[in-house]
Formats: C-alpha cells, structure tokens, sequence
C-alpha cells in the first residue's frame, strides 16, 4: 500500500522504537495531526489481563477535568411515576416494560447509555443478550443502578465516561481535541491513567499497564513512558 506524502512526513517525525514523556508526546501529537476535521487525541492501554475471564475484565468510569464527552443518548428504564422525572432530567428515552418490549420487538438499542432503578433490573434480562454485548446494561458497579434516576442522569451529562476492555484486553479512549492546549490533555491522560490503574482486577497477576499508546484521529500512534 503506498503512502501520501504527508503520511510519510508525518511518521517521519515519529519514532516507533522511542517511548516519549507525555509533554513531548502530546506536542508530536498536535503537530502531527492534519486532519480537516477537528481531530481527537485519543489514548490506547494493551492491559495484561486474560480477556476471556470475566473475573479480570476492566470497567470503570471517569468525569475528566475537562469534558471530552459528546451530549449522552440516556435510556432509563423506570417504573412509571419516574418516567417523567427522568424526561425532565435529559433521558432520550424513558420507560418501563414498554421500552423494553420495544427494544426486544427491534432487536436493537439506539442509545448510547442506560441506567436503571433496581426494581427494573430483573425485567432487563428479557434484553440483556441485546444491550450486554454492546455494553450497554446497567450496572452497580458502574453507578448506573440506583433509586436517584435525575442523580444518576445529571452526573452522565457532565461528562461522566463509562469505559471497558475490548476483547483483546486494551482500552481505548478519547482523552481531549488536538486544538485543546497541551496541559488540558495532559491533566486528562494523567487523571485517566490513575483510573485505570485503580482499575486492576484483582486476579490479573503480572504488570497490568504494559504500554501506553496516544495518538490523533487517523495520526500515528506514539508510546508514553509509564
């Protein structure tokens, strides 16, 4: 495959076998995007966990310093006098049964989140082969179950980002916008990092972090020492 002339340059800049600080990462990576759109920096984490054993998957959640979430599509799934409040809140969609027969009708979940009263939870295992593969399903753990619908709801639309290992046991997350200054970027890789650190399951044995990879949309991607 040949490469555009400003690819070449571009990686040109970069050294593959060098692991670079974080200032000096985040300073390659805004030079090094050339994208017409705004460009996303975005950082990769290969985890050292054993994919397939749920017991060592990696979940958590984060609110950045400075938000780098879109406006959230909320699904809640309430018992009826709290349809309404969860509206009010900002859901995109809200309801009970009756949301939940119509995503089981449509065998699809056009939504980027959802959360949950406990009550409701039993009721969700009708969808729950719909909405767990694509990691949509409420959780405990991840603070998207509790009684607090418009609690809940408000916290997500500050910016609060739900995160998880993909199936070869990396993570993968947009950490800021190339046109952000470089210490906004960096105080979110720095607040993401220590995340996912506290994040070790505890049968993951070994190191956990074994590298970590920033990069911009569609720019090369450049190690950062850890």
């Amino acid at each position: 495959m040949k490469h555009s002339k400003k690819n070449q340059t571009i990686k040109s800049k970069t050294d593959k076998t060098k692991i670079y600080d974080i200032d000096e990462a985040i300073k390659l990576v805004k030079e090094n995007s050339h994208t017409k759109f705004e460009g996303s920096v975005e950082a990769h984490i290969k985890l050292g966990i054993d994919p397939k054993k749920t017991e060592q998957q990696t979940r958590s959640s984060i609110i950045f310093p400075h938000n780098v979430g879109k406006k959230l599509r909320i699904a809640a799934f309430v018992s009826p006098e709290k349809i309404n409040e969860a509206k009010e809140a900002g859901a995109f969609l809200s309801g009970g049964e009756d949301l939940i027969n119509q995503i089981k009708e449509a065998k699809k979940a056009d939504f980027d989140i959802a959360v949950a009263e406990p009550k409701m939870m039993p009721k969700l295992a009708q969808i729950a082969k719909i909405l767990g593969p694509r990691g949509l399903m409420p959780s405990p753990k991840n603070e998207t179950v509790g009684t607090d619908i418009k609690g809940i709801i408000n916290i997500l639309q500050k910016g609060k980002i739900i995160f998880k290992n993909d199936d070869t046991g990396n993570l993968h997350q947009v950490i800021g916008k190339v046109s952000w200054e470089a210490d906004k970027i960096k105080e979110n890789f720095q607040a993401f990092l220590e995340i996912v650190r506290k994040s070790k399951p505890s049968s993951a044995k070994g190191i956990f972090i074994k590298s970590v990879t920033i990069c911009s949309t569609m720019g090369p991607g450049i190690r950062i020492k850890i």
